[in-house]
């Protein structure tokens, strides 16, 4: 975990100016363009108000359309500096001088509610930025923030977990973990009669300046996918004391909930969903009857807005969509998509996916991360290392138009035949909460550093995910994804008008380290390279990257590595 030609939509398509009726090489991709690359922030940089220590390892950022890049980024901790900076910081790369910004850290106090104090603690998934403003989204994790009494007199206190954003400039909560709360049933889940929200698993999306799009969890077991408009208000807080920051009373509404809304064409409810990517007024996402092995399901667009009507763009199983060609056409004996991957790409047009088809398969064993939350990684190797998992053997990355009159779908590079470079699309990590009983029983903090201390609020297990980034915004259609060949090399990849161009390596694992960071040492070559979502928007790309001095992944980070988060522009058409 071929082709017929159709004049009409091919003309269509041709005709708007994104797609081309030419035939695309699936073949080896072609040598890198020489882009310039600029850093947005590397371990030499010193992090704001963190001391004088300096960014040592980073997820992957996400960037607007204006150039401004926003990343979750971290120090080293440990004697004598004390406890690691971990923050989520911008950099507007389209101005020159454009220092590196502070939105929050572990220094940080929980914007309102929160009456006592709470700084934050984490926050566990990469942000993410609006397409057309300098609004940013990011989860956070903290100690309960807001302290309250029963009727009878005895106190409780709430809200560990939440949502948060900037439209109006001050940081704001968008959505927290205070919905059972006297007075904050605003952000209680919809239609459940005061219900918290549990947890905010994946990362949330903010789109038209002011609203969060997200997946939130209840307590009883549900999932869904919502939205909150924030206002240029204040909170109505029951502590009179407190001061109330902008963002509202306005409540949480629903787009999709499982148990309540129908698969489209179907009479199954969801029984899953993934976190969403909105953009303008409309949101995609994934969802399904069984997360694990889906029969029905796919991805659906639909409004920003209450109780929408959602329409199916890809559906999956025994009548689901057919899987095409780089021409649209379906593939010989037209198999069905089996399984889609919940990381989508969308720009308000286009949607950036991964799919699979057919039950050929290869086995890959699965290793434990060295890197991160410690319990976690402990947890891991008691629970799941040498974990063997089926990888499919037909897989791809596809873009979608959705606003095609039909034939929209469009293959961009796949693995399975002889003359694609590809091996696989799909990358795993072990994610989750480990049980605090058993980090506690084996003595293990709960706490970590490194690009694996993410924490969904979910029981930990091995995930898979797919990583490509779609954008048109007025130029034709590019996609970019992260492979790895046949030959071993993993790389970051582009196509621009599929149908037409071929596909061209941008970064790889073969590369000298100094192709990205002129800071990078003499002999270091290209290790890992991160790609999200939203690292793609318009002509701007977004990637993290680690160079190592050996070559190789440096277990033990050494001093000699150079690790960051690197922009470039990309030519035009």
């Amino acid at each position: 975990m071929k082709r017929r030609r159709c004049p009409t939509a091919l003309g269509f398509l041709a005709a708007a100016g994104l797609w081309s009726v030419d035939t695309i090489s699936l073949a080896d991709p072609s040598p890198s363009p020489k882009l310039n690359w600029k850093t947005v922030a590397n371990n030499n940089d010193p992090i704001p108000d963190a001391g004088g220590r300096t960014f040592n390892s980073y997820n992957q950022p996400s960037v607007n359309l204006r150039g401004t890049v926003v990343i979750r980024a971290r120090s080293r901790g440990g004697p004598p500096s004390g406890p690691a900076t971990h923050g989520i910081y911008t950099r507007d790369m389209a101005r020159p001088g454009g220092s590196i910004v502070k939105i929050l850290d572990r220094n940080t106090v929980v914007p309102q509610p929160n009456n006592l104090g709470s700084l934050f603690a984490e926050t566990p998934s990469f942000p993410r930025i609006d397409a057309s403003s300098n609004t940013i989204a990011t989860r956070g994790n903290h100690q309960p923030v807001w302290r309250y009494s029963f009727t009878e007199g005895s106190e409780t206190r709430a809200g560990t977990t939440g949502i948060y954003t900037n439209p109006y400039g001050a940081l704001i909560t968008g959505v927290a973990k205070l919905g059972a709360v006297p007075d904050f049933g605003f952000f209680a889940e919809p239609g459940s009669l005061g219900m918290p929200f549990d947890v905010f698993p994946g990362s949330p999306s903010v789109t038209d300046r002011d609203t969060v799009v997200f997946k939130g969890n209840s307590p009883d077991g549900r999932t869904g996918i919502y939205f909150r408009k924030l206002r240029n208000e204040p909170i109505p807080l029951a502590d009179a004391a407190a001061l109330a920051p902008a963002g509202g009373s306005s409540p949480v509404i629903a787009i999709a909930t499982s148990r309540e809304t129908l698969i489209p064409g179907t009479t199954t409810p969801f029984g899953s969903t993934a976190p969403p990517s909105a953009a303008g007024r409309l949101v995609v996402f994934a969802g399904f009857d069984n997360e694990e092995a889906p029969t029905l399901g796919g991805l659906f667009l639909a409004p920003v807005s209450p109780n929408p009507r959602l329409r199916s763009l890809i559906a999956v199983g025994v009548q689901g969509t057919p899987v095409v060609d780089e021409m649209g056409i379906p593939l010989p004996g037209q198999p069905r998509f089996a399984r889609i991957g919940e990381a989508v790409s969308f720009d308000g047009r286009f949607v950036g996916f991964w799919g699979s088809w057919g039950t050929e398969s290869a086995t890959k064993t699965l290793q434990c991360p060295t890197e991160g939350n410690q319990c976690r990684i402990a947890y891991c190797r008691e629970d799941a290392d040498d974990t063997t998992v089926n990888v499919p053997r037909n897989q791809g990355i596809f873009v979608l138009d959705t606003q095609a009159r039909k034939n929209g779908l469009r293959l961009v590079a796949r693995t399975g035949t002889e003359s694609s470079p590809f091996d696989d699309f799909v990358y795993w990590n072990y994610s989750g909460s480990p049980p605090v009983e058993w980090c506690a029983a084996n003595g293990i903090p709960t706490g970590g550093e490194g690009e694996g201390d993410s924490d969904d609020g979910e029981p930990p297990r091995w995930r898979s995910t797919s990583f490509v980034s779609a954008s048109a915004q007025g130029l034709p259609v590019r996609t970019v994804f992260k492979a790895t060949t046949l030959a071993g090399t993993t790389g970051i990849y582009l196509a621009s008008n599929p149908g037409r161009a071929v596909i061209t390596t941008l970064l790889d694992t073969s590369m000298p380290g100094r192709t990205l960071d002129p800071e990078a040492p003499e002999a270091s070559i290209i290790s890992e390279l991160g790609l999200e979502r939203e690292g793609l928007r318009g002509a701007w790309l977004a990637v993290s990257a680690k160079m190592s001095a050996t070559g190789t992944v440096a277990v033990d980070e050494a001093d000699d590595d150079m690790a960051g988060v690197y922009l470039a522009r990309l030519p035009g058409r």
